[in-house]
């Protein structure tokens, strides 16, 4: 049975996730109410697996998210990538006359937010997670207040679904990484698998100094899927770089690697995995 830490309760996004890249096997989630404890929890135990959202077709990164995994012992051995579909629910005796406030998570009332503006009666108030928050409610009876989380979390906890399908895009995306001890990496992804990797590394203030690497990422065949910029604080205008890449020959990357290396300064690997090409639509059912 493999332990998967998770950021929010049973029946969250992170929990769908974890079961449908864990598909067929037996896992046992540890909920977790941070991300940082999640980290916490492979720290303590290293043969612990964490999965976290690391960004959104919407919303964007999970910017904290890659600072986290930097600084981590973690490595990537994974990603899946889900279609978010909200929808709003409430206690069974309430109804849409009823209900006065709706809680749930900043980035699930953001992407919420054509909805919620048609509904102005409607006070949003943040929760730490979709499917905790149709938990609290269910737990405590809170009259009047409703959840946005996935149909999956509202059935799970017994709340009436109000009305689905309530996000402003319906190519609604989210994509999660899979993290472990890096002593337990070749047993969570073959490496004649891997065909993707994340780096993170700094640059020299010079004039250039970003096209090179590009450059010679090109020359190696090495295709760019990502780029994100971080500040480093406490250096003015100095920036950490996080870059996704695929390849088709893991000695040729392993070989640009080598020749990007002189010319960055902190360069590190953060996982080498295989390539989630597929985008799925959620099927959960309750453990």
């Amino acid at each position: 049975m493999k332990r998967i830490a998770i950021q929010g309760a049973v029946g969250s996004f992170h929990d769908i996730a974890a079961h449908q890249y864990f598909n067929n096997e037996q896992i046992q989630l540890i909920c977790c109410s941070t991300f940082e404890q999640v980290f916490e929890n492979i720290k303590r135990d290293p043969t612990v697996i964490g999965m976290l959202a690391i960004e959104n077709t919407i919303a964007g990164s999970l910017l904290h998210n890659y600072e986290l995994l930097r600084d981590s012992s973690t490595t990537i051995v994974g990603e899946h990538k889900l279609h978010i579909e909200h929808s709003i629910c409430c206690l069974p005796e309430d109804s849409w006359d009823t209900v006065r406030e709706v809680h749930s998570h900043p980035v699930a009332l953001m992407q919420c937010r054509g909805f919620l503006a048609n509904h102005p009666a409607l006070k949003a108030v943040e929760a730490e997670d979709t499917a905790g928050a149709a938990e609290l409610i269910a737990r405590q009876q809170c009259r009047g207040w409703a959840a946005i989380c996935n149909a999956a979390a509202a059935k799970l906890y017994g709340m009436k679904i109000l009305q689905e399908s309530i996000e402003d895009n319906k190519h609604n995306f989210t994509r999660f990484l899979v993290v472990s001890n890096p002593n337990k990496a070749d047993f969570l992804r073959p490496l004649e698998t891997v065909n993707k990797a994340s780096l993170v590394f700094s640059l020299p203030h010079e004039e250039g100094s970003l096209s090179q690497v590009l450059s010679i990422l090109y020359f190696y065949k090495i295709n760019l899927t990502k780029i994100q910029s971080l500040p480093i604080i406490g250096h003015e205008w100095e920036y950490m770089f996080y870059v996704d890449v695929t390849f088709n020959n893991l000695t040729r990357y392993r070989q640009s690697i080598d020749a990007i290396m002189p010319l960055t300064k902190e360069l590190k690997v953060l996982g080498e995995y295989k390539d989630d090409g597929k985008q799925t639509d959620i099927q959960y059912q309750a453990c």
